[in-house]
């Protein structure tokens, strides 16, 4: 059984400036997103269409701007929203920790909206290019979880050789790692899957529905080995918050991919 090695939140202090692991991830995040979507842009299919590495940036900005923004609002609205519509102020104090995918998720779809209206692009090819830069990003996040020591799972067996103990947790129970099957499912696996299927042309819109049903699956599976969150507990039929919020991506992603086989949208 292992213990949790209680890393330093803090990655580098210069003086009264703290760099913290967490915001290396971010960074992490944003930096592989770029070089991924530098790359994705050169496809024929995408070059023929205008795209430029300035596009890329532009899709970085207006992305972060939805991450943040979506996935602040989104922890209020579907995990605290008794506090948060009772104090609404408290959504603005970032530094009390919180943050929802799904809230961020939708916030990105806004930003990325916004971004093909104003581009005069089709909003599906847009998603498209972004799909499959995602997952290396849910995989940084899941690693700073774990640097953190949150968002543990549930009791493992004592036997299992990789079960942890999570001081953080206030119990001396082994715990399953949930962080690093979420690394490895939703980050690792997913991106190489959406790479390889990005690869060659497909019907408009369908590499960014199988995110959706594969990011679905994958955090669904997750779900049943991470602690669901103390003050909600398990939902209706055993699902967790998160399981619950992975339903209408997987019916949504699995329905769109297969109409969009059926009914190509034009460029």
């Amino acid at each position: 059984m292992l213990v949790h090695p209680q890393f330093d939140p803090v990655a580098l202090a210069l003086g009264p400036v703290q760099i913290h692991w967490y915001g290396v991830t971010y960074l992490v995040a944003f930096g592989l997103f770029l070089w991924l979507a530098s790359l994705r842009v050169k496809k024929p299919w995408f070059a023929t269409a205008g795209w430029t590495r300035r596009d890329v940036e532009d899709l970085l900005f207006w992305g972060v701007l939805g991450v943040v923004l979506g996935g602040r609002i989104g922890y209020a609205l579907f995990y605290k929203p008794e506090q948060y519509l009772g104090n609404p102020a408290e959504i603005l104090m970032v530094w009390k920790g919180g943050m929802s995918f799904h809230g961020g998720m939708l916030g990105v779809v806004v930003a990325l909206a916004w971004f093909a209206r104003s581009r005069r692009r089709g909003f599906l090819q847009v998603m498209d290019v972004v799909a499959p830069c995602v997952p290396t990003g849910l995989a940084s996040g899941r690693i700073g979880n774990f640097i953190n020591g949150e968002l543990w799972g549930r009791a493992a067996d004592p036997t299992l050789p990789w079960a942890m103990v999570f001081p953080q947790s206030g119990t001396p129970v082994p715990r399953h790692p949930s962080q690093l099957y979420q690394f490895a499912l939703e980050g690792l696996l997913l991106f190489v899957l959406l790479w390889i299927y990005g690869r060659r042309p497909r019907a408009t819109g369908q590499v960014a529905a199988a995110f959706l049903l594969g990011y679905g699956l994958f955090r669904f599976v997750a779900e049943y080995f991470r602690e669901p969150d103390a003050f909600l507990g398990l939902l209706a039929l055993n699902m967790s918050m998160g399981q619950w919020l992975c339903v209408p991506m997987i019916v949504g992603g699995a329905a769109l991919w297969a109409w969009l086989g059926k009914n190509p949208v034009k460029p």
